[in-house]
């Protein structure tokens, strides 16, 4: 758009400099062109404006996404990160009440159920507990792991559901101009899906029931 404002200038004033002094440019198609002129200039200030607010607007929402890092957060998705160690809270949504429902927790890359879990029947909001471990009871592998929750309604019909996860944000990144969230296992979150955040939990030394006093022998 400035390209074709510098290229108006210098069209009008050139044809300004040419006109037939004897038939001189029609009044009317001068104030046509002055007015497109004016209309492309304020385009092209809004447009500077609107550059302008976007940028104090993506700063703004850099500076909360900052306040993240370090902090355990709930995001409405199905993909999060599990050491194979820790438990992981996994919250779903049914929207109607089901004849069976199962959750599966699966390899992303390939697709392979690594655990069967019951889930509830009723429609509404639910939770739920994932202990790390597959079908077998053995640890998974620390890694990225989705999961499905699979419902029907007495008709076979599936059952539409909603899922919602956790992880530890561990950095922040923009892409294209949005703010995304980075978890543990390079899961991607954007900052509007994030449903709520907490300190993690901080697992206290076991107390070996001694001191150095008492382990030091006295002459």
């Amino acid at each position: 758009l400035a390209a074709d404002f510098d290229d108006f200038l210098i069209l009008l004033t050139t044809q300004l400099q040419n006109q037939d002094p004897l038939s001189p440019m029609e009044s009317s198609e001068f104030t046509n062109q002055l007015i497109q002129f004016s209309q492309v200039e304020q385009q092209i200030n809004q447009n500077q404006k609107l550059d302008q607010m976007l940028a104090l607007q993506l700063a703004g929402t850099s500076n909360v996404a900052l306040g993240y890092v370090g902090l355990d957060i709930g995001y409405l998705g199905d993909l999060f990160y599990s050491d194979g160690v820790a438990e992981r809270q996994i919250n779903y949504v049914l929207q109607g009440d089901a004849i069976s429902s199962t959750i599966h927790i699966k390899d992303p890359e390939t697709g392979a159920v690594i655990r069967t879990m019951d889930a509830a029947t009723t429609a509404g909001n639910h939770k739920t507990t994932w202990d790390g471990l597959d079908d077998n009871g053995d640890p998974v592998e620390p890694g990225n792991y989705r999961v499905t929750v699979d419902a029907l309604d007495p008709d076979d019909q599936a059952i539409i559901t909603s899922t919602a996860v956790s992880g530890r944000v561990i950095g922040i990144e923009s892409i294209n101009g949005v703010i995304q969230l980075l978890l543990e296992g390079d899961a991607i979150v954007p900052v509007s899906s994030v449903i709520n955040a907490k300190e993690p939990t901080v697992i206290e030394p076991e107390d070996t029931g001694g001191s150095e006093d008492e382990d030091t022998e006295t002459s």
